[in-house]
């Protein structure tokens, strides 16, 4: 059973020395196609209702759970996203109704995926229209919150500031500068990355981009 393999998955993960384990439930995965009506045309006992499609994470959070407590568990998310062609009918009232019971399962945290960047796997380019969702279900849940998706330095200041999110997570940013948290803090200036690189499978593109080096300081001529 699929379920199970998730809870096997997560007991390989810590006893491989992780320190927890985030369920992937966004970006069109298996999970999301579940949740969502566009996707989710069963008929049984997995499909149709709220209660019905949200059955299959539930049961993943709950056998994890079971499974590697005490060690963290999140969930992402990704509402509104359009990774895939994926869409519900009504988006809103189905991911209050997720992250409410994912809140109160007392998961270690939730991770949103802007809906502005939700294809920036594939592309840079914004949906500008999307709703702010951290922001918007902040309230619905009851731990730390992590969002996600075409942040800056100053944006992410601003949505942490303003108590829509708890921490800013950077994927392509990081990618390409390892020291990444040194950078924004010394307000240097970050390396490019290598969109043509992604998902190569190689080192270039990953494990090759260089740390900040300070010009150096050139010396008087007299």
């Amino acid at each position: 059973m699929i379920v199970t393999d998730f809870r096997n998955a997560s007991i390989n993960a810590i006893e491989a020395g992780f320190d927890g384990v985030e369920i992937q439930g966004a970006n069109s995965h298996l999970v999301e196609q579940f949740l969502e009506d566009g996707t989710n045309v069963r008929t049984d006992e997995y499909g149709g209702r709220l209660e019905n499609r949200t059955r299959f994470l539930l049961e993943i959070v709950e056998q994890v759970c079971a499974a590697i407590n005490p060690h963290p568990i999140g969930v992402r998310l990704s509402p509104f996203g359009q990774y895939g062609g994926i869409h519900d009918s009504q988006p809103l009232e189905l991911f209050n109704y997720v992250i409410e019971l994912l809140s109160r399962r007392r998961i270690s945290y939730l991770h949103l995926i802007e809906g502005r960047g939700s294809e920036i796997g594939l592309t840079d380019d914004l949906h500008s229209g999307a709703l702010n969702n951290a922001q918007l279900f902040r309230s619905k849940f009851a731990g730390p919150l992590i969002s996600a998706a075409a942040y800056t330095a100053a944006t992410a200041a601003e949505t942490v500031a303003n108590g829509f999110a708890d921490a800013i997570a950077f994927g392509r940013w990081f990618i390409a500068n390892p020291d990444l948290v040194e950078r924004i803090a010394g307000e240097f200036p970050l390396n490019p990355y290598d969109r043509s690189t992604f998902y190569g499978g190689g080192e270039r593109g990953y494990t090759d981009y260089q740390t900040y080096q300070a010009p150096r300081a050139v010396a008087a001529q007299h």
